[in-house]
């Protein structure tokens, strides 16, 4: 069975490399380490989906990235790889409890839809934030 797509090849779940690079660059283990031409790829990216355009027509500027994360010692370039495979669900990560034993009622999402990224919400912290877009990550309730 394949990935249920939009019809251009994304995933539904989002665009699985935009999902991916956004969780790189707020990695808290410090910046993505990259040299200029990855860094103005990096650039490019954001900056023409701030202005809109949709990740799938960014396609050849994620291979580039790709191409430069490898070549500067990434070994998995924008892949999200794990140990068990959820085919399904690209970038999507299992949701922990919340306290007392309840489960989360919403998850943080991206912004605006476009990628994968879901995160339990920690209600002692502040959303955590989409470096792609420069917003918070987005409370979706779930059903």
């Amino acid at each position: 069975m394949g990935i249920d797509t939009d019809g251009r090849g994304t995933p539904r779940a989002g665009h699985a490399r935009l999902g991916e690079l956004c969780l790189r660059l707020t990695d808290r283990s410090g910046p993505l380490a990259l040299g200029e031409r990855g860094l103005r790829l990096v650039e490019f990216i954001t900056s023409e989906l701030r202005a809109d355009r949709a990740p799938a027509d960014l396609d050849d500027a994620f291979d580039e990235l790709e191409e430069e994360l490898l070549a500067d010692g990434h070994s998995a370039g924008l892949g999200s790889y794990r140990t068990t495979p959820t085919p399904l669900t690209p970038g999507f990560q299992p949701l922990p409890v919340a306290g007392q034993g309840r489960p989360s009622l919403h998850v943080l999402a991206c912004p605006r839809g476009h990628c994968g990224r879901v995160e339990a919400p920690d209600d002692d912290a502040p959303h955590p934030a989409c470096r792609i877009f420069d917003q918070p990550l987005r409370t979706v309730p779930l059903r």
